[in-house]
């Protein structure tokens, strides 16, 4: 199944650099970008097949059993609009023009200087022969990264400012993974980048490994009411258990943004290992009590000039060594 995918891709990818990107390179005399280009497009396909097999799989469940319905759905519309730029357009670019090529330089400086990662196969021999198990362990693996990243964009105060942005949608939906600041998702692909070149999950395998988790995360910001159960929602992270995650009383005590829960990605396993899980059969009011208002009701520009403005303020309260306070920094419009 796997191979079927790469090849699909790669045909379209082919003919949409060969028909479109290439001729345009040549007359605007960048033709140096183009193996980034290329690269680029790939990335971009496996983006939009992401968000197709999610909206096909979570929109009806939307339908089905909504958590919440709402006449004013402005709110909805921009998180939709960041999905179509950081899948399709801002952050692959981002990725292939700015840090896949500082990613080359670092792994083969690091191989210049004796360090090879050691593969999965070879640290766990059984693997060679079952290569979903070997793509499942490299999804755990990047998962586990994925729950400290997580938890360190709540704890540490300047990422709080830009990972703000995510928690303060009150309209939760399948689009919601996507709102987040332009500077927090570069963050995060240098996070599971440099992670999975440590790592050393084949180049082929990543681009999927990618889409298994915008599959998930998708699922878990779902609109509906839906659980595993017990002993499923002790495997996969779904739309009931996120929610507690994302929900608007985490601005008290003792569920604050920092001290909060169910931080995992896709495996809550994380969450029962380090203490912060937390199962409750509650569909809550989800945002951040201290925000409201145009500021968070706005269209993409503004949203994204909010996240600088909240780092900013954040990191005047660092450089005059006082605490950042969340609500003093950014009161509710």
């Amino acid at each position: 199944m796997f191979d079927a995918v790469q090849r699909v891709i790669e045909q379209l990818q082919g003919m949409i650099f060969e028909t479109a990107l290439q001729p345009a390179l040549f007359r605007l005399g960048l033709m140096d970008w183009s193996e980034e280009v290329f690269d680029g497009v790939e990335f971009a396909l496996y983006g939009a097949l992401a968000v197709a097999v999610a909206y096909l799989l979570c929109r009806p469940l939307e339908f089905w059993r909504p958590v919440e319905r709402w006449d004013d759905r402005r709110a909805v519309r921009t998180d939709i609009v960041y999905t179509l730029v950081h899948r399709l357009g801002v952050v692959p670019a981002i990725l292939f023009l700015v840090l896949a090529p500082i990613g080359v330089m670092v792994d083969s400086y690091s191989r210049f200087a004796g360090y090879i990662p050691p593969e999965i196969e070879q640290l766990v021999t059984p693997l060679f022969n079952h290569p979903f198990a070997t793509f499942l362990v490299y999804m755990a693996v990047l998962d586990l990264g994925e729950y400290w990243r997580h938890r360190l964009q709540h704890r540490l105060p300047w990422w709080w400012a830009l990972h703000s942005l995510h928690h303060d949608q009150r309209q939760m939906t399948l689009w919601s993974d996507d709102r987040n600041h332009i500077l927090d998702d570069v963050l995060a692909l240098v996070w599971s980048g440099t992670l999975a070149m440590l790592v050393d999950v084949p180049p082929g395998e990543y681009p999927l490994v990618l889409i298994a988790f915008r599959l998930v995360e998708s699922l878990s910001h779902a609109n509906v009411r839906l659980s595993f159960g017990r002993f499923g929602s002790m495997l996969l992270v779904g739309p009931r258990y996120h929610r507690v995650h994302h929900a608007i009383e985490h601005a008290t005590a003792p569920f604050d943004r920092a001290r909060g829960c169910n931080f995992a990605v896709v495996l809550p396993i994380w969450d029962v290992i380090f203490g912060t899980a937390r199962r409750e059969a509650v569909y809550p009011a989800t945002g951040v009590a201290s925000l409201g208002g145009a500021a968070v009701r706005c269209g993409y520009l503004r949203h994204q000039w909010e996240g600088f403005r909240r780092l900013g303020a954040v990191l005047t309260h660092l450089v005059n060594r006082r605490r950042p306070d969340f609500v003093a920094a950014f009161p509710a419009e």
